[in-house]
């Protein structure tokens, strides 16, 4: 659906009363009292519940698992690549890149099944989709662009510091 479309909203609506219509079907989930609840939403955003990650999370994942290939693309790109303020993480250590590099990949193995040990590299360009380093260094780009085009010379000032701690990162 196009962001500001007209109909969006409406599709988006009956699409996501679908999908919390069969999560909430299959009283897969945590049970309080008589009562199941599996997902939590609000607005664009959901979240799945599941009392073990194991058999009930999965079996919640695999109502995603029956979209079509574009479909989970779609929704990989706009829930597991939206990694927002990144161009600010200059504190992160290589450990906690690599690992975080890792839970993307496994993400993407996961919802299209792909082998655990098959390339990333291979996996990410047949998609066609951004590996993680990809959209790190997309989002770098944009910030360190967006600051140095403010109209704020304070902000304009900063971007070009070569002791800034933003500026060492870009680099």
């Amino acid at each position: 659906m196009r962001q500001g479309g007209l109909t969006s909203p409406k599709l988006f609506n009956l699409y996501i009363n679908k999908l919390i219509e069969r999560l909430s079907s299959t009283y897969i989930g945590c049970h309080v009292g008589e009562t199941c609840i599996n997902n939590i939403s609000y607005a664009d955003d959901m979240v799945l519940l599941s009392p073990s990650i194991g058999a009930a999370l999965k079996k919640l994942l695999h109502i995603f698992a029956r979209c079509s290939k574009q479909a989970k693309l779609t929704l990989f790109k706009a829930y597991c690549q939206s990694f927002y303020t990144c161009g600010l993480w200059v504190d992160f250590t290589q450990r906690a890149y690599g690992a975080l590099r890792v839970q993307y990949n496994n993400a993407f193995r996961m919802l299209f099944g792909v082998p655990r040990f098959c390339s990333a590299s291979s996996m990410f360009a047949e998609a066609p989709t951004d590996c993680f380093y990809t959209i790190i260094r997309k989002r770098c780009a944009s910030l360190r662009a967006r600051v140095r085009g403010a109209a704020n010379t304070v902000l304009s000032v900063l971007a070009d510091r070569w002791d800034s701690p933003l500026f060492c990162r870009w680099i």
